[in-house]
């Protein structure tokens, strides 16, 4: 039998880490285990329903089966740049500055093969979510991890400093930045001074920046996202990624777009016109509903999330972690309390702790070091679930966790 050998670039990727966890979940839940799953981002909460007859209704169009254009519906595109000047005051192109992807994952994960190559060098946040250190890894380019710190609000002057240090004296400099705030897994915020910081750097080193935007709409205690195309001579630079997986409970549905530098939108529509035809168009149709008409139920849903928050992390607390509440996104970034290091090392083993969760309290998580090194010692928790099942898992995990 001939030996099969994969290209390179498949020895560069790592296991996937988060594998493990769900093929135990999996398994446990095949033999009728009720698990609670507080690892991934899922949305469980249903679409709006105005968005699902919408779906229904363009789906009975036999036009709709054909194939959809690649860049997306002109009328979603336009809908996008609607959006984007009224919650941000940015005026956008629909035709040049706006182009639809298969999620944000896609877009990205696209974009970097029409821009990186071998020799090329990106710098991520970390810890960081796996595809925008391994999209860059697929594409050929080198990624260069910048810590974000566990007090990121506080030292944004430090991060900052420490991407100009590289651009000064890194050769060949580096040649994309990819942000993504609010943060997963760590949930840190981003000011619109530090992304006026940013385009000074990009503009005065040359550097493309990417920001995953994909939980702009889901945030608490009255706090707004800022966008990074708010800021003047962001679009010179760069471009921003959107979904409406978490917005809109839509995860599944694999709709997002990106917005920005005409040049980027440009080649990631290259890339796209080879490797897709772009979005179900009944989709895209149902996409435009839920940015026409789903304001409220945005609003309703980061509700339910904050109050999964605090159900969550008040649980926590009692038990003596220490825990800050997330201002943004679907995620609890926690740390294993120093008591459970039972690993010999300096931080406790969050794929060890995650999985002894799995076995004994039936409770799904993620593994800090499933985005990192830098995320090792933490545990990225789900908002998910709902209020009851979040108890009953706390529960469980003070029930298997020794005092």
């Amino acid at each position: 039998m001939n030996e099969i050998k994969f290209a390179q670039r498949m020895y560069q990727l790592p296991p996937y880490l988060f594998g493990t966890i769900n093929k135990m979940r999996m398994e446990k839940r095949l033999k009728g285990d009720d698990v609670i799953d507080l690892g991934m981002g899922n949305p469980v909460d249903p679409t709006p329903e105005v968005i699902v007859e919408k779906l229904r209704e363009v789906t009975h169009d036999p036009k709709s089966h054909r194939y959809p254009i690649a860049s997306g519906l002109k009328n979603l595109k336009r809908e996008i740049a609607k959006t984007y000047e009224k919650d941000y005051q940015v005026k956008l192109d629909s035709e040049s500055e706006v182009i639809c992807t298969i999620g944000s994952k896609e877009g990205i994960s696209h974009l970097c093969l029409a821009i990186i190559g071998p020799g090329d060098t990106v710098l991520v946040p970390a810890p960081a979510f796996p595809i925008h250190i391994y999209a860059v890894t697929i594409a050929g380019g080198n990624v260069i991890r910048i810590p974000l710190g566990t007090d990121f609000s506080s030292n944004e002057d430090v991060f900052l400093k420490k991407i100009a240090d590289m651009c000064e004296s890194l050769y060949p400099r580096p040649k994309v930045l990819i942000l993504n705030f609010p943060h997963n897994p760590t949930a840190a915020l981003a000011g619109r001074d530090f992304f006026k910081e940013i385009v000074i750097i990009a503009k005065k080193y040359n550097l493309i920046v990417v920001n995953d935007f994909a939980y702009s709409k889901i945030t608490f205690d009255g706090y707004t996202a800022p966008s990074f195309m708010e800021i003047p001579g962001a679009v010179d630079v760069g471009v921003e990624f959107g979904s409406f997986s978490k917005s809109y409970n839509m995860a599944g549905w694999r709709l997002g777009y990106c917005v920005g530098n005409k040049k980027l939108i440009e080649g990631l529509a290259k890339i796209k016109g080879y490797y897709d035809y772009g979005v179900f168009s009944p989709i895209q149709i149902a996409g435009i509903v839920a940015l026409r008409d789903c304001d409220d139920d945005i609003l309703k849903q980061a509700a339910i999330y904050q109050q999964r928050r605090d159900v969550l992390c008040t649980g926590l607390e009692k038990m003596g972690w220490s825990v800050e509440k997330p201002k943004a996104g679907m995620f609890a970034w926690v740390k294993i309390p120093e008591k459970y290091n039972q690993s010999g090392k300096d931080l406790p083993d969050s794929m060890d702790f995650s999985i002894k969760m799995m076995e004994k309290a039936n409770v799904a998580m993620s593994p800090g070091i499933g985005f990192g090194e830098e995320g090792e010692g933490w545990l990225r928790l789900a908002l998910v679930e709902n209020e009851h099942r979040i108890r009953q898992a706390l529960k469980q995990m003070r029930r298997a966790l020794p005092d």
